[in-house]
């Protein structure tokens, strides 16, 4: 009998990425509309919107045009919608629905049904009571499809909404509007209140999908599956629904205990992976340095197994130790004249050429700006490639204050140049009438990504890196205009093919950081992933001497469990870089689009950097001011 999900309240079906598992739950909506098809009954769907379901969307589209699959039968009720908020507004649930499912098939608009945010507030009660009454006379919700906030919510149920909550409006949590606040240009402008259907209302769905996806959602969802029933995570009520299933990626389901403790769940391989995993988790949770561990610490913690395989404590607490001791290195790039097998990079060749990806124009500095400084500093020939414009991160106010220097600057110098005085005119218009549904103007992005531009090259120049190293790819995925990117395409891997061949590196950094929200990082990383697959395909001779290290963003770290090289940082490094961050001055104080975090990114990088350096001194190891992480990929 397998015991490895025992611990788990819900059943959760894991996939290896959020392709894979949108795929299942495509299939599981397509069978039941052919079922009930089959019957000449209705289906009635409960959809949900923002990032979660968006791939789910792109999977049902591809079964209408590629598989026939019709939902000229289908009913939808959707969960929520922002209010107050106009119904074309970029942010809007209902064109968010029409843009990326219900305008691409072929179901009837009538048969759509959306909370409206622009009800009047003294009709919505009402209008509340009317959309439950109609998912009753459609004879209930088949399959309800849903997400899950960072604190549990599901719909805009806030914690501690009733068990017995119908389709209201209510407040939005903080944490949620922080959250979601990378869909709007700031804070301020999330709207404070939504409409939402209740949890009784989801709790009569008769069946129930539940989606996660990424690093992020992996606590949220162990408290969800594994925790106590309780309204203060309103995804745990799900624990009563006799018919729900959660589904996955690995990442989202990292914090389950067959992943993150499968010793407490039966038979587990002890891999050096595995043993360091153990052994540090006991050792932070104790609170003592590795090599103090003793065998009823072992026993006590439920690693008597491990006792048992491997002996006495004070090996396993050698081994483990000599594995973080030999993560940490003050040489990126390798030690030359160095033969160390345990250090994390080669010494030879030397120097290395060296090829840094940042999805946007500030990832460099932020993420690894020590290690950038470094690897200059040792002689290594470093080039940079910023794989995005960043446009969509430049505050109008921004672009404002360098169209007023622009028009000084010509005035100034004496400049009649109709061409670029056209230019400012039209963007002075563009930014003065812009609405919140509107879209920059090619010249408005144009400008704001000359912006970045600017102060991604001045950051090369503070650390030494010379122009002919810089390189601007502009992937096309991302010059949308909006949030919304499109998907890896086949010109970004050749943009990155090419680069890749011109620069031929010994090293690549590229950004493993799967919680940034926007989902840049995610496609830049398969990106080059997909890029250096295809030219070791092709047999490109210096493909096999690449090594390729992946640091983390401005949102989360490596696990320390996981982190094969660490490179410490003096105070004076830790100053030198957060100068490095300051030049992106667009990128300074309150940002758009920035995420669920408030601090600004210097402080994030500093405070992210000190955490890791305090976790390994705590294990015992030596104590520097900040360490930057990295995890090698293998392909």
């Amino acid at each position: 009998m397998s015991m490895v999900d025992s611990l788990e309240k819900i059943p959760v079906k894991i996939f290896n990425s959020l392709d894979e598992g949108s795929r299942f739950a495509g299939k599981e909506i397509a069978n039941l509309i052919r079922e009930r098809n089959a019957k000449r009954e209705k289906t009635v769907l409960g959809l949900a919107t923002g990032s979660t379901p968006k791939s789910l969307y792109v999977e049902l589209v591809r079964l209408h045009r590629e598989e026939g699959l019709s939902f000229r039968n289908v009913v939808t009720f959707n969960l929520d919608e922002y209010y107050p908020i106009d119904n074309d507004a970029l942010q809007s649930y209902n064109r968010f629905m029409k843009e990326q499912l219900f305008d691409r098939i072929d179901i009837d608009p009538a048969n759509c049904h959306i909370p409206n945010g622009e009800w009047k507030k003294e009709d919505i009660k009402k209008h509340c009571i009317a959309y439950e009454k109609m998912i009753e006379e459609a004879g209930g919700i088949d399959l309800q499809i849903l997400g899950i906030g960072n604190n549990g919510h599901i719909g805009f149920n806030e914690p501690g909404s009733s068990l017995y909550s119908r389709t209201r409006l209510i407040p939005l949590d903080n944490s949620t509007r922080i959250a979601n606040s990378h869909e709007f240009q700031n804070i301020s402008k999330v709207p404070r209140l939504a409409i939402t259907m209740g949890i009784s209302t989801i709790m009569r769905a008769k069946r129930i999908l539940l989606m996660a996806w990424g690093q992020i959602k992996a606590p949220v969802i162990q408290k969800a599956v594994e925790g106590n029933l309780t309204e203060q995570i309103p995804a745990s009520l799900l624990q009563q629904h006799p018919d729900c299933l959660f589904v996955t990626d690995q990442m989202a389901a990292s914090d389950l205990t067959r992943f993150k403790s499968p010793w407490l769940t039966g038979e587990c391989e002890w891999t050096p992976q595995m043993i360091r995993k153990a052994v540090v988790n006991m050792a932070l949770k104790l609170g003592k340095p590795i090599l103090s561990l003793t065998n009823s610490d072992y026993n006590d913690n439920s690693l008597s197994d491990l006792l048992v395989e491997k002996g006495d404590a004070y090996e396993i607490n050698l081994q483990v130790f000599y594995l973080l001791r030999d993560s940490i290195t003050g040489w990126p790039g390798g030690k030359p004249d160095v033969d160390n097998p345990a250090h994390a990079e080669r010494s030879k060749p030397y120097p290395k050429r060296v090829l840094i990806f940042s999805p946007h124009p500030d990832d460099d500095i932020i993420s690894m700006g020590g290690s950038f400084m470094r690897l200059h500093d040792q002689g290594h020939e470093v080039h940079v490639a910023y794989q995005t414009s960043g446009n969509i991160a430049v505050t109008d106010e921004f672009v404002t204050r360098f169209l007023d220097f622009a028009v000084g600057f010509e005035v100034l110098a004496g400049i009649d140049n109709k061409k670029s005085s056209q230019i400012l005119q039209n963007a002075t218009r563009f930014l003065n009438n812009k609405k919140a549904s509107d879209i920059d103007t090619p010249e408005i992005r144009s400008i704001k990504g000359l912006i970045r531009r600017c102060e991604a090259r001045a950051t090369c120049h503070y650390v030494g890196i010379k122009d002919q190293q810089i390189h601007f790819m502009n992937l096309p995925f991302y010059e949308t205009g909006t949030i919304e990117k499109r998907p890896m395409g086949e010109e970004d891997i050749r943009l990155t093919m090419e680069l890749l061949r011109k620069v031929q590196p010994h090293q690549v950094y590229c950004a493993g950081d799967l919680a940034d929200p926007h989902g840049t990082h995610k496609v830049c990383l398969d990106i080059v992933f997909e890029s250096l697959r295809r030219l070791k395909a092709a047999g490109d001779p210096w493909v096999k001497d690449c090594w390729v290290w992946l640091y983390k963003g401005a949102w989360q770290e490596w696990d320390i469990s996981e982190i094969e090289m660490a490179i410490p940082m003096s105070p004076d490094q830790v100053m030198k870089k957060r100068f490095g961050i300051f030049i992106h001055q667009s990128q300074k104080d309150m940002v758009p689009f920035q995420g669920s975090d408030s601090r600004e990114f210097w402080q994030r990088a500093e405070d992210r950097n000190a955490a890791t350096a305090n976790l390994y001194a705590q294990l015992g190891l030596t104590k520097y001011a900040a360490m930057e992480a990295f995890v090698r990929w293998h392909y």
